[in-house]
């Protein structure tokens, strides 16, 4: 072997590469030193080096160069691939190893006893394991079926099939889609950034995977909840495929068993933490706005340490904000909208409802701020609409009185000290609701002693467990139209069935945020507003009551149909420009003057920019002559 490895260093010599350069090459091989090399199991002919001129993605999507996740550090370098693959570098042997299991056991992965508690089951897998082929193919056929058949295929690419598909990431890892920027890229992002082919991105989304759904800690695994948002983005929202960035940023994980995975293809160290982190987040920020610095940013399923931190470190500079908290809140608030309507009640009735609201994370206090400010805008005071929440954590209530109250809880606290910590039911029991709203993703809480005493206070109780997955969900609809006997105006975070109860049906509704962030995206997308404000939310909010038919909000529906989701975020992105036009917001001159002709126009004007999957005739382009789509990109919408 000794003599293959001079004969081979021999012949590096002869095409001109240094020893330093010889020394790389060993090293991608896996030889820290001749000796080491010495040792290889096999007896290559000759050392090889093959020559190429594609950089970038042009590598990974050539089947004789690529070699994945085994593509070592300094060959990312070299090739312009650094961010463009998941941080830790696998070895063949690992890669041989996870293709025969693949081979022999198949792609699904899943725990049959967590089947039916996950609502994920074999059908969802093998439709997700079809449509990630497709849009390896064939972006333009993929969109073209999840624009025509949303309903269907919204849950197998987002919630619930996406947390399965999240948790096994580095199982069914194919192909590289997005960006990874992780702890290790210090001081390389601003450079990093122009690894990605394409000079226009509308839309960023990125997680640190702290939190997926309800799942916690999956590291870089949890890059999956980005890349099924922005297909949201453009299924729903009209977003251009092209033009949309997936991203995640990996400061390690906490999730002990992910770091013992061998498999796993992030950083396995513990999560950064304090001033090391935000300094990670801060670079992140400042590279992709510094390439893209039209794009909205929205964060993703970051833990509640740091949302809430984070949105506020940025919102007032950037385009950015923050699905969990404002998403979530401002869905949650249009459902009450449409609450109100179902009970024959006015959109002003929203101030007289008394909430017992199960959570406090960053998504529980973003809904309870928002749902604060719509009641001061039908005419309470500040202190009269937190008063009229009650909101409960593992603990218990929370009061005035509990140590280490964060800023955004502090003003919902309850000021009677001799309630702290006081148990959810009797809560419910001494306030007496109207509403409850579940966001603790803890399970099945609203229990049928609770729900019966909700029956037992109103003729329609508002009943809302919001969180994901539906393992995590408060309740079921049929247990909450069991327990209330058929009278619960209900909306769930996870996708629930209707319920006959007796001879009536009992509609179901789900809280999903992706009747908010496509349209809101693009109406701040287009009004090339430098923040999402307050306004913008609640007037995306207070847009989807406004577009259920009379026939079903007779049936207990308090959000239209998903069947209209483009209509909905054509309507979404029409009053968040109109909220940025009154706050001063709307810097696109050609929306001005169309907003100035009136609704129509500037409806007309939005829809004219939503992309729709179709084939276009392609066109050979001079290497030498500029892009002209992309020259047409650069002088705006």
């Amino acid at each position: 072997m000794t003599g293959v490895i001079q004969r081979g260093t021999a012949l590096l010599s002869r095409q001109g590469l240094s020893e330093p350069a010889i020394g790389s090459f060993l090293r991608v091989l896996g030889c820290r030193s001749y000796a080491d090399a010495a040792s290889f199991p096999y007896e290559p002919k000759e050392f090889e080096i093959s020559v190429t001129r594609n950089r970038g993605v042009d590598i990974l999507h050539d089947p004789v160069y690529n070699k994945g996740t085994a593509h070592p550090l300094i060959e990312r370098e070299r090739l312009g691939l650094r961010g463009l693959l998941p941080p830790g570098a696998l070895t063949m042997a690992q890669q041989k190893a996870r293709a025969m299991h693949r081979y022999w056991h198949g792609e699904d992965y899943i725990d049959p006893s967590q089947i039916e508690s996950g609502g994920v089951t074999h059908e969802h897998t093998r439709k997700w394991l079809c449509l990630q082929e497709l849009q390896d193919r064939n972006e333009t056929l993929f969109y073209r079926l999840l624009v025509e058949n949303f309903v269907e295929m919204a849950p197998i690419i987002y919630t619930p099939t996406v947390g399965w598909a999240c948790a096994n990431h580095h199982k069914l890892y194919r192909r590289p889609r997005g960006m990874y920027f992780s702890a290790n890229d210090r001081r390389e992002m601003a450079s990093m950034v122009w690894n990605w082919p394409h000079d226009q991105v509308d839309a960023i989304v990125v997680t640190d995977g702290s939190r997926i759904l309800g799942l916690g800690d999956l590291g870089t695994n949890g890059l999956g909840i980005p890349v099924g948002k922005l297909d949201l983005y453009v299924a729903a929202g009209g977003f251009h495929p092209g033009r949309v960035l997936p991203c995640v940023i990996d400061v390690g994980t906490n999730n002990e068993l992910l770091r013992n995975e061998p498999w796993y293809m992030g950083l396995k160290q513990p999560r950064l933490r304090g001033d090391a982190y935000y300094e990670v987040i801060d670079e992140f920020v400042t590279a992709v706005m510094g390439r893209w610095p039209k794009a909205v940013l929205q964060f993703e399923d970051f833990n509640i340490e740091h949302a809430a931190p984070l949105l506020q470190r940025y919102r007032h500079h950037h385009c950015v904000f923050n699905d969990d908290v404002q998403g979530t809140a401002a869905t949650a608030v249009g459902g009450l909208y449409g609450a109100m309507a179902v009970a024959g009640k006015p959109a002003s009735a929203l101030a007289d409802q008394r909430f017992v609201v199960l959570g406090a994370g960053s998504a529980g206090m973003g809904v309870v701020s928002m749902i604060a400010l719509s009641m001061v805008k039908h005419g309470l005071s500040p202190e009269e609409a937190s008063s009229r929440f009650h909101v409960v954590d593992h603990k218990g209530l929370i009061t005035a009185q509990r140590d280490g109250l964060e800023d955004h809880v502090r003003p919902f606290a309850r000021k009677d000290e001799s309630i702290e910590a006081e148990a959810f039911i009797d809560v419910v029991r001494r306030v007496k609701p109207t509403a409850l709203i579940g966001l603790a993703g803890a399970g099945r809480l609203f229990t049928p002693d609770v729900l019966k005493l909700m029956a037992q206070y109103n003729e329609r109780p508002i009943i809302m467990p919001m969180s994901n997955p539906t393992s995590r969900m408060e309740c079921t609809h049929e247990e909450a139209q069991l327990h209330c006997e058929g009278r619960a105006i209900f909306a769930s975070g996870s996708p629930q069935e209707d319920v006959q109860f007796g001879d009536k049906t009992c509609a179901a509704s789900q809280a999903n945020n992706m009747y908010i962030f496509p349209g809101l995206a693009m109406g701040a997308l287009l009004a090339r507003s430098n923040a999402v404000t307050d306004g913008m939310l609640m007037a995306a909010a207070e847009t989807l009551a406004t577009m259920i038919p009379a026939k079903e909000l007779s049936e207990g529906r308090v959000y239209p149909s998903m069947h209209q989701i483009r209509d909905i975020s054509l309507s979404v992105a029409l009053a968040t420009m109109k909220a940025a036009a009154d706050e001063g917001l709307l810097h696109n001159s050609n929306a001005v003057k169309e907003l100035a002709r009136g609704d129509a126009y500037l409806r007309r004007y939005i829809h004219k920019h939503m992309y729709v999957p179709q084939y276009t005739t392609l066109m050979p382009l001079d290497p030498h002559q500029p892009d002209p789509t992309a020259a047409a990109l650069r002088n705006g919408a």
